[in-house]
């Protein structure tokens, strides 16, 4: 059996992605196929909002927003901090964040005609 170092890609990963690892991963990828789950993200990858900001820039009832942040809070993808009787949400890493520009940003090729990125 080769040595997982041996096997790990040149994409800045430590190992071999593992069973687990994949399917954690395409679970992230289910939550952000949702395009109003995806447009909260990318307003969080800007900073911090709470539900009423989120609702207004992703164009989309509030009882909608908050049960997707639920969604994406039991994910462990955002997360709540209370600021007296609202709740602010955030992202919790910079590899999501990284994720949904590079996505977006992806999309923006496709659908604009811009040529590639090597």
């Amino acid at each position: 059996m080769p040595d997982r170092e041996s096997t790990a890609p040149a994409s800045g990963l430590h190992h071999a992605p593992s069973g687990e690892q994949f399917a954690a991963a395409a679970s992230v990828f289910a939550l952000l196929a949702d395009p109003t789950r995806l447009h909260l993200l990318w307003v969080l990858a800007e900073g911090e909002a709470d539900v009423t900001a989120l609702a207004e820039r992703a164009g989309a009832a509030r009882p909608a927003v908050s049960q997707h942040l639920a969604k994406l809070r039991l994910a462990g993808l955002v997360q709540p901090r209370r600021e007296g009787r609202r709740a602010v949400y955030s992202l919790t890493d910079g590899h999501l964040r990284r994720l949904v520009v590079e996505a977006l940003s992806r999309a923006d090729h496709q659908v604009t005609g811009e040529p590639w990125h090597a």
